[in-house]
C-alpha cells in the first residue's frame, strides 16, 4: 500500500466540475464520470499540490465550524489515490 503525498493533488486525467444538470460537483475523466458528493467536492478542491494534507483539514474545519475530520479526510485521498484520481 503507497503512503499518501504531503501535498497531494488531482491527477491529470480528471477534471473537477459543476455540473449545473447535475447540480452537483463531478470528475470528468476520458471514459466518463465520478459524481461526487458535497464534502469529497470540498476536499479534491483543495487538493491542489500546494497545500498539505494538514493544511486541507485546517483549511475545512475553519470553514465549516468542525472538529476532528482529519480521518474522514485521509480516508477520502486514500480512496482517490486507490482510484487514481490524486497523484
Amino acid at each position: 500500500m503507497s503512503t499518501l503525498p504531503e501535498r497531494p493533488k488531482l491527477s491529470r486525467r480528471f477534471r473537477l466540475q459543476f455540473e449545473e444538470t447535475q447540480n452537483r460537483w463531478v470528475l470528468l475523466y476520458p471514459e466518463g464520470m465520478v459524481q461526487l458528493n458535497p464534502s469529497a467536492a470540498e476536499i479534491l478542491m483543495r487538493c491542489d499540490g500546494e497545500r498539505t494534507i494538514g493544511a486541507i483539514v485546517h483549511e475545512l474545519e475553519a470553514a465549516f465550524n468542525a472538529q476532528g475530520i482529519a480521518p474522514e479526510v485521509s480516508s477520502l485521498l486514500e480512496e482517490g489515490q486507490r482510484r487514481g484520481w490524486i497523484d
